[in-house]
């Protein structure tokens, strides 16, 4: 098939109708009329409906146009790969991670990243669920877990661990658990929702950790940042994780003989921005940051 005529084919298709895709290909309407209906006599298959608003694919439109969509992919992550080979790292990176490790452990250190290389455009999407890479939601994934989509690379970035914290206020007010026995007598915070899904195992871990009865947390969250809140305000006892725990010099570690589980985060992104400057500049940055903490 002509490359140029699927261009053209894809130009319209995207604008829905002969009309507005002029302005992009600087031809006329009579001109990319022809066109396409040289693309439909070779492929011999109808590629729009046409009609008084304008075009609407067929069937076989739909199936020509995810091909070019991906070739168009292809060529832009290829153009971009080209020209970063012969400059240094520049351009959009769109990073996403947890609400709580974006928030508390990224953030800070994002300043001395930008400091380094101010060319690249970076934008944080902090959001606990996982967006889709492959989609196009972002560029590259800190994630508490490693990915379930096919086609990504990953890297493990750190460990992390769960401690069990209080604020300062709230030990003075209840006193500091010195056994894990003790805990029958706590306010206890746990990370789960129970209206969607069980409670993760960390958070029964707490619960049940040499219980004499069933204990009933005083809070419930979705959102481990939600329970890092929750700690600081002196509302009861959590099981963290320790880049959250150890950002507050006034939130104590308690039953410090005590781990619940440890998960591991990971680096991921596309196979086919594996080769770009300001993804090997941003991953390089974090696992400098990593070994220094």
């Amino acid at each position: 098939m002509d490359w140029d005529k699927l261009r053209i084919f894809h130009i319209v298709a995207e604008a829905g109708s002969f009309t507005r895709a002029m302005g992009a290909l600087n031809l006329s309407q009579s001109a990319i009329s022809r066109q396409i209906a040289a693309l439909e006599s070779e492929l011999k298959v109808t590629l729009f409906h046409r009609h008084a608003r304008g075009l609407k694919l067929t069937e076989q439109g739909r199936l020509l146009l995810d091909t070019t969509r991906d070739i168009n992919a292809r060529l832009g992550a290829a153009e971009s790969r080209i020209l970063e080979s012969r400059t240094h790292p520049s351009g959009p990176m769109r990073v996403t991670t947890t609400v709580g490790f974006g928030s508390i452990w990224l953030s800070p250190r994002i300043r001395e990243f930008l400091d380094l290389y101010p060319d690249i455009e970076l934008t944080l999407v902090l959001d606990d669920r996982q967006l889709d890479l492959a989609m196009g939601e972002a560029d590259i994934a800190i994630r508490m877990a490693p990915p379930v989509q096919p086609n990504l690379i990953q890297r493990r970035l750190l460990t992390v661990r769960f401690y069990v914290y209080a604020a300062q206020s709230y030990l003075k007010k209840f006193g500091k658990p010195e056994r894990p026995e003790e805990l029958d007598k706590h306010h206890l915070i746990t990370f789960g929702d129970s209206l969607t899904r069980p409670s993760l195992p960390n958070a029964r871990w707490l619960l049940e950790l040499a219980a004499a009865k069933p204990r009933r947390p005083v809070l419930t969250t979705n959102s481990v940042y939600g329970v890092f809140r929750a700690v600081q305000c002196g509302i009861g006892l959590a099981a963290l994780p320790d880049y959250l725990g150890q950002s507050d010099p006034d939130l104590v570690r308690v039953l410090p003989g005590l781990e619940g589980h440890k998960t591991e985060a990971y680096f991921v992104y596309p196979r086919e921005i594996r080769n770009a400057r300001r993804l090997t500049a941003f991953r390089d940055f974090l696992i400098g940051k990593v070994a220094e903490s």
